[in-house]
């Protein structure tokens, strides 16, 4: 558990900035280092990519304050994350200073020193930097029953009755929603995925190449298509990257489509590695087995069928439109 907090505060050493990029060069570096955390091991980049999102929303809504603190923990080897996907009948509530209910989905749980949480207040909802150390959750581990990302530690949290400073409340009610940063940073997940599916393509080759396959007419072409899909995923997450700065209209539009790149890549990334490894890809011990399953799962992000919608509509009003 500890080793991956400690790989994530060594990179955050690599991070061109904690606060959100001021510029394309600055934002590509960003995601060029998430992209390759994930090439290198997903369930980290899953993780890099959850603090590197609670420190840019500390750095965007916090105080001076607050932000000092921020690169004290920083700097002390903290790893941080956001916890903000509901708990089914028991909502996280913030009442009175007090911390009562859940979370699901908490990548990290039992792993990283802080964690950033929306709770409802007031009827609105409060984001809240939780010290866990000084407020430390329960932890149900049995919900996270998945084939792949075991590693990312993503569970159920609860917490009862614990207490809360004023100092811990990040923002103004509402900011944690915010736009164009809250579906914009999803430019960062997909450049983890991308790097996932870089990592396919790595193992692939290497599978090939041990085995004397790479030579077969059939191979070299899955080789050739899995390289394609790649820079196909890559560029458009590059290409979002770009047009951040250059338009606000076309920002979460790029977002979306390098969303829709990466997913449909991925996919057929996973198809063809399959085929040209074998059984042996889905061996517990084989290398490709444990990228297979983790970006299968990693995949998964919301509201797919969202992301091409806004796409066409974006096409529909002209604010989208491919160039070279």
């Amino acid at each position: 558990m500890t080793d991956l907090r400690t790989v994530i505060s060594e990179r955050s050493a690599e991070l061109p900035t904690l606060s959100d990029p001021p510029d394309a060069d600055t934002l590509l570096r960003l995601l060029r280092l998430l992209y390759q955390t994930g090439r290198e091991d997903l369930p980290l980049g899953r993780l890099f990519e959850g603090h590197v999102d609670a420190l840019q929303i500390v750095c965007r809504f916090g105080t001076a304050d607050q932000r000092r603190r921020l690169t004290d923990v920083v700097a002390g080897g903290g790893a941080l994350g956001v916890w903000n996907a509901s708990l089914a009948g028991e909502p996280l509530r913030l009442m009175d200073s007090r911390l009562r209910g859940g979370k699901s989905f908490a990548s990290g749980a039992g792993i990283l020193s802080h964690a950033l949480v929306t709770a409802d207040c007031d009827g609105d909802s409060q984001l809240v930097l939780l010290d866990l150390e000084r407020t430390p959750p329960s932890i149900d581990r049995s919900f996270w029953q998945v084939v792949g990302m075991q590693r990312s530690e993503t569970h159920v949290v609860r917490w009862d009755d614990a207490s809360i400073e004023d100092g811990d409340l990040i923002g103004e009610p509402g900011v944690y929603a915010r736009e164009p940063w809250f579906s914009g940073g999803a430019l960062r997940f997909a450049a983890v995925q991308a790097g996932g599916i870089a990592a396919l393509v790595d193992g692939t080759r290497d599978h090939l190449v041990s085995t004397r396959r790479a030579a077969d007419p059939h191979q070299a072409g899955r080789l050739a298509a899995l390289y394609g899909l790649a820079e196909a995923a890559a560029g458009a997450v590059r290409t979002a990257a770009t047009g951040w700065f250059v338009d606000k209209d076309a920002r979460l539009p790029l977002v979306a489509a390098a969303r829709a790149a990466v997913y449909d890549a991925g996919g057929r990334a996973l198809s063809l590695a399959q085929e040209a490894v074998g059984v042996q890809a889905l061996f517990v011990g084989h290398p490709l087995a444990a990228t297979i399953t983790d970006l299968a799962v990693y995949l998964r992000q919301p509201g797919p069928d969202a992301q091409r919608m806004m796409v066409g509509a974006a096409v529909a009003a002209g604010d989208l439109d491919p160039s070279l």
